[in-house]
Order: structure tokens, then C-alpha cells, then sequence
């Protein structure tokens, strides 16, 4: 298949597509019967508007093989199962994207895989920190609380922060942490050798494990089995400690570890 026929019939899915979305009645029925087969007045009940323009929609989705009558109920065809469940996903990357906009619109993402961002969904739990003029440690200060409660932490680090380090250090040193990994490139890795309580306290500690990248990394993710935490670059290159995304459920970890995954391979 060529570029050009692919092209072509991406457009006309995106027609299908859109005659679905432009239409908040064929989208409702989908959803509705999407959680389950439901008969008219199910569907009445669920979606408030009068059966002959439930009717209507019906059919319109009839005709394009998406749902199907089974007696006096309706139920999604294979084909409108798996369309709807994109839609669902749709619905939840907006809604995940959207809720902590500012975060996305402020930074640089262009490190973070297309495949990683297509499941922004999984992030929909997330909670947006920030530090404000009257608190300028906010965001630092909910990550040193995080980080205190771990005992493991795998962390992508893409800068040279003796800060950091030292925290990570003490966490060591008290037996709070068990273990630590650092993904890091091989200039910041350097600067570590350089500095002989950093060098003692990380790269000659039997807990931590360090991993170097050839590459720049534009991305902060820290990972553990209670949190993982995301600070990304402002989009002039300049690193950004000042707001921080957070999440604790079982989704969050999922895109996190992936995202871990796909630099330490």
C-alpha cells in the first residue's frame, strides 16, 4: 500500500470518525450501551431525550454496523465494541491532558515517546504541584516527602543537582533507602566522580546502581511502588524544579515504569 492510499483512507476514517463526534446522540448511545446492552427505555432513562430521536440515532449507528437489535435490546457489534472503546480512551486522554494543562503547556515533552503519550489516560489521577512567590520549596519539598517514604527508588535524572543527590544520600546512609538506581548521561555521571562525597556516597555504594545514556535527557521521573514523580525542561532548555506532577495509583506506576523502561533499555 502506498503512502498516498494510506493517506486517502486515513481521510475517510477520519470522516467516520467525525460523523460519530459531531454527534452528542450517537456519542451518548455508544457510551451507554458500551457499559452494557440496554433496551428503549433503558436508553430513555440513561440518556434523557424522547424515543423517536433515540430511535434515529439507533438506526444511524444500525446503518454503519456499529450496534445491533438482539430482541429488545441493543448491544454493540465487534466493530462498535472496539471503536468505542478508542472513544473511551479519547475521552479519558482529553480529560487527563486537560486537567493539568498548564503542567503539559509550560514543558518540553518531545522526550517522552509517541507511544508513551498516546496513554495519557493512565495519568488522569495525577495531582499538578506547583511553587508559588510565598513558597518557593513547594514542589521540592512534596518530592523530599515522597522520596523519604520509599524504601526503592528508580530515578531518570537530567541534571547535576547536588541537592538531590545529597538527599538520596542521607536516605541511604539512614537505611530508609534499600536501593536506588540512576539513569544518567555521561556528563552528569562525571561530575559525580569528580565530587569525592558523591562519588563515596553513590557510585561506590553497593545499594545504588547507576546506569549512563549517551544522550541528553530532558526528563526528571522518579518511580517507586508508592509514587512516581514527572518534572520536565521549559521548552528554552532550562530545567524546571517549580512544578511537579504526582501520582500514587496503580495507572500512574504503569505509564511511569514504562517510561523508566524505555531509557534504561
Amino acid at each position: 500500500m502506498t503512502d498516498l492510499q494510506t493517506k486517502k483512507e486515513l481521510n475517510d476514517e477520519y470522516k467516520n470518525v467525525k460523523y460519530i463526534l459531531t454527534s452528542s446522540m450517537r456519542t451518548k448511545l455508544l457510551l451507554t450501551i458500551y457499559e452494557s446492552s440496554k433496551n428503549l427505555d433503558e436508553l430513555r432513562t440513561a440518556i434523557e431525550k424522547p424515543s423517536a430521536t433515540i430511535l434515529h440515532g439507533l438506526k444511524e449507528l444500525e446503518n454503519i454496523n456499529l450496534i445491533r437489535k438482539s430482541q429488545k435490546y441493543y448491544e454493540l457489534t465487534s466493530n462498535g465494541y472496539l471503536l468505542t472503546a478508542n472513544m473511551v480512551k479519547l475521552i479519558e486522554n482529553w480529560y487527563s491532558i486537560n486537567k493539568n494543562k498548564d503542567f503539559w503547556n509550560n514543558h518540553d515533552i518531545s522526550d517522552i515517546p509517541e507511544d508513551i503519550l498516546k496513554n495519557m489516560y493512565l495519568l488522569k489521577d495525577a495531582e499538578y504541584e506547583y511553587s508559588t512567590t510565598s513558597d518557593l520549596s513547594n514542589a521540592f519539598n512534596k518530592y523530599i516527602k515522597l522520596i523519604s517514604q520509599s524504601t526503592e527508588l528508580k530515578i531518570i535524572m537530567p541534571i547535576y543537582s547536588e541537592n538531590h543527590f545529597k538527599h538520596y544520600i542521607r536516605l541511604l546512609e539512614e537505611n530508609k533507602l534499600k536501593e536506588l538506581e540512576l539513569i544518567v548521561n555521561r556528563k552528569i555521571y562525571d561530575s559525580i566522580k569528580q565530587n569525592s562525597q558523591l562519588k563515596q556516597g553513590l557510585i561506590k555504594n553497593k545499594k545504588v546502581k547507576i546506569k549512563c545514556v549517551n544522550r541528553d535527557l530532558k526528563i526528571f521521573l522518579t518511580f517507586s511502588d508508592e509514587f512516581m514523580s514527572l518534572t520536565l525542561f521549559f521548552k528554552d532548555g532550562h530545567y524546571d524544579d517549580s512544578q511537579i506532577l504526582i501520582a500514587k495509583d496503580e495507572n500512574a506506576l504503569k505509564w511511569a515504569l514504562k517510561l523508566l523502561l524505555y531509557f534504561a533499555n
